[in-house]
């Protein structure tokens, strides 16, 4: 049996969401049946979603545009990545209203669907809004806040009224927080092997990441630090965390988002299921390291 998962995914911003949706591709535990675009610039996020997949050998999953957005859009520094690239010709579907597709995805499914959020959440709330009964169909699994120690997290911190209306749906909610996601960095023969693979997909990330690196500041110093280890990846864990607990230890917490972008622990807030603390992070490392460099 495996999960049917909705990937929903500011790419393009912080270079963890392309590692994300490739591990995506090379989970047997996963079946993506839609990519969606959040946070704005959805033709750009686009075109970066749709040459992961052709290089997944997945061109036949459809990718829906998420409206604009007049929020913080993030960095664009994989914006070498997706020129030239038209969408026409992508071989899978363009649906041009994402938000529509997220909802029929989850209403024609025989089982219930698990949205994969690694970003702000306006395509999800979009969703929420639009067809509300899609929360009793689906669960929700996200790269969202910081618990125990208490930050503003960049998703939930640039739209927290979605990220509200997403933890308060009404649909199960697991969430990897900073307090796991934020260990989360390949380095040594892990990362040497993704740098030495052959493999089309480990091939599209490290071009990815290695353009993502040098448009950085670190990278006018330092432009082949890419070649040796990782950015954090956190996202990678919420991609975990649709399949599997295995490696985490999970708390079910009361959450509440307030208007600052924090996730305040609260007893009177609706349990969500939390990764709190990592039980074995290098079994993930060695997974994570796996999956990627192989060949698909």
């Amino acid at each position: 049996m495996t999960t049917p998962i909705i990937f929903d995914t500011d790419i393009g911003s912080d270079i963890d969401d392309t590692w994300a949706l490739a591990f995506a591709l090379r989970c047997p535990e996963l079946d993506v049946k839609l990519v969606t675009t959040d946070r704005g610039r959805p033709e750009y996020r686009a075109r970066l979603a749709c040459q992961v997949l052709e290089a997944g050998g997945r061109a036949d999953i459809p990718v829906g545009l998420g409206p604009e957005w007049e929020g913080n859009t993030g960095q664009r520094r994989q914006e070498p990545c997706a020129e030239g690239y038209g969408l026409s010709g992508y071989d899978g579907e363009i649906a041009a209203d994402g938000v529509q597709a997220m909802i029929d995805v989850i209403q024609s499914s025989p089982e219930p669907v698990t949205v994969v959020a690694i970003g702000p959440l306006p395509t999800v709330r979009a969703a929420l809004e639009r067809e509300p009964a899609i929360a009793r169909a689906a669960r929700f699994v996200g790269m969202h806040g910081s618990l125990r120690t208490q930050v503003a997290e960049a998703n939930v911190k640039n739209d927290p009224q979605s990220c509200r209306a997403a933890f308060e749906a009404g649909w199960p909610v697991t969430i990897t927080p900073l307090d796991t996601c934020g260990l989360v960095q390949l380095t040594g023969q892990r990362h040497q092997r993704l740098v030495a693979s052959a493999a089309p997909l480990a091939r599209c990330v490290m071009e990815n990441y290695r353009v993502w690196w040098q448009n950085s500041r670190g990278g006018q110093d330092d432009p082949d630090r890419w070649q040796h280890q990782s950015s954090i990846l956190y996202d990678t864990v919420a991609v975990h965390l649709a399949h599997t607990e295995d490696f985490l230890h999970m708390e079910d917490l009361g959450v509440r988002v307030d208007d600052e972008g924090f996730t305040r622990l609260d007893e009177s807030a609706p349990a969500i299921r939390c990764a709190t603390e990592w039980r074995d992070l290098d079994a993930f490392y060695d997974m994570l390291a796996d999956r990627l460099a192989e060949q698909g």
